[in-house]
């Protein structure tokens, strides 16, 4: 039954692409739970009623070193067979080294993935800012130990209700995802009166702490959040989104009486000004 639909989902995406006369790619190398490595390549198009649409191109295992060649002769291969060829009008890829390169063998207008880069610019000052790295340590340790007690979980569970309160809950950060870190600490700066009853562990200052990097940090949330959609066009948003944001930051830097909610905001204008700096730069984000 999955090699019989994987066939004729195979049929419907060349028939579509026979028929469409432009498209844009995104490519990706990832990694899955088994450590196996594949290639995904994706195709955007406008179909007959002017909407954005998408078709996976394909999902290639990829047990070669990932090599500029090698992702190369995949892509190539891969668009010959799906009859892409002549149509492409840009891809979008990460910043990785081997991505550029082999998007430049194939000759193709290129943009770097905007939402790739920030994640990439915010995980890097996170990292870097000492007051927020113990927040979070603790943070962790408080998701942890009511997602790995029963007991624990049950009383805020509980403890939510008696409040009348929705029963929410917590959220573990994940290392390489900086949306992640945004989502716990918000969870559990939303129920910190629950998880106060329940655990009496987090101190006022670590609240304060989290509520004003959150606020911080919030239209970045919204910038990602916004660029992870599939049926809107993002490429036009992303130089004055980037502009917006580095004012934002100014402005806050500027008005904050909070050492670290400040020191953040320092190290998210220096890490953006060294990973977009040639954004503008960019043929397919300025047309």
């Amino acid at each position: 039954m999955v090699v019989k639909r994987y066939e004729e989902e195979k049929t419907k995406a060349k028939a579509v692409m026979e028929r469409v006369e432009a498209v844009s790619l995104t490519a990706d190398m990832w990694t899955s739970i088994n450590m196996d490595a594949y290639l995904a390549v994706t195709c955007h198009y406008v179909d007959d009623s002017a909407k954005l649409a998408t078709v996976l191109l394909g999902v290639l295992p990829f047990p070669e070193t990932h090599t500029a060649v090698n992702i190369t002769a995949a892509m190539r291969s891969l668009m010959e067979e799906k009859g892409t060829e002549g149509k492409v009008t840009s891809i979008v890829t990460d910043a990785g080294a081997n991505m550029v390169a082999s998007v430049r063998s194939l000759n193709l207008r290129h943009a770097l993935c905007f939402a790739h880069s920030l994640n990439l610019v915010l995980k890097k000052s996170l990292d870097a800012t000492p007051g927020l790295q113990d927040l979070r340590t603790r943070a962790r340790k408080v998701v942890t130990f009511f997602k790995t007690s029963t007991t624990a979980k049950e009383k805020l569970r509980e403890v939510q209700e008696q409040m009348n309160r929705p029963v929410l809950k917590l959220i573990q950060e994940v290392d390489t995802r900086w949306i992640s870190t945004y989502l716990m600490l918000q969870r559990l700066f939303k129920e910190r009166q629950s998880v106060g009853a329940a655990l009496a562990t987090s101190s006022s200052e670590d609240y304060e702490t989290a509520d004003a990097c959150l606020q911080l940090l919030s239209p970045f949330f919204q910038a990602t959040v916004e660029l992870s959609e599939e049926k809107r066009v993002s490429g036009s948003k992303i130089i004055p989104m980037t502009k917006m944001l580095m004012l934002y930051l100014y402005d806050t830097i500027g008005k904050t009486s909070h050492d670290t909610e400040k020191l953040l905001g320092q190290n998210m204008v220096s890490n953006m000004q060294n990973k977009f700096d040639t954004t503008e730069s960019q043929t397919a984000l300025t047309l």
